[in-house]
């Protein structure tokens, strides 16, 4: 089962991936922590990554995807993964449709958590607190207005995948602002189907 959770930042996507991937025995990749992987192995995508990771620059599509085909390659990925934070344009959805089509595999799902915009700001809020109270450290963007400049590039950027992949026949939509239980007891009802 090849799946992508998408939705918008704190909707919940990394927490559902990370149970998904648990209860239905897939890999969860995030391609942040596969490009840091490429890097420690040295693999001559991660060289390429590693460079200009460290001038500050953003690591290219053609990057990505690489990256993404050597690790779909690993045995631990024979049953199925989760691509989590990728794909998030237009362009990386065709370039990983693209990747797919040459292994000879498609995705399965394309699974959208809708959420409401206010409620995840009071969501965010809510988990600054709870850390802080915790006697730990917030993330630094975990406030309204990084939410704010983080959801506008979600609309802008990312927020087409749900026409692009609706065309396809493979969106699933659930709703998001549940309970984490029954969020993730409508996914598996979705996988199920």
């Amino acid at each position: 089962m090849k799946l992508i959770l998408l939705g918008p930042p704190g909707a919940g996507k990394g927490t559902q991936a990370e149970a998904l991937a648990k209860r239905k025995g897939l890999v969860q990749l995030s391609t942040g922590e596969m490009l840091r992987a490429a890097v420690k192995a040295g693999t001559d995508i991660g060289r390429k990554a590693e460079a200009i990771m460290k001038s500050g620059g953003l690591v290219s599509d053609d990057i990505v995807i690489g990256i993404i085909a050597e690790r779909i390659e690993q045995p631990d990925c024979a049953g199925g993964f989760i691509l989590d934070g990728f794909p998030r344009t237009l362009k990386q959805a065709a370039a990983l449709d693209e990747l797919l089509d040459s292994k000879g595999t498609v995705l399965d799902a394309v699974i959208e958590l809708k959420v409401d915009d206010e409620a995840l700001l009071a969501r965010i809020e809510n988990r600054a607190r709870e850390t802080i109270a915790a006697g730990g450290t917030p993330r630094a963007d975990d406030n309204a207005e990084a939410l704010k400049t983080r959801l506008m590039a979600y609309y802008k950027e990312t927020s087409p995948l749900i026409g692009y992949y609706f065309a396809q026949g493979k969106l699933r939509t659930i709703d998001g602002m549940a309970p984490i239980e029954e969020v993730a007891r409508q996914i598996d009802g979705l996988l199920a189907a």
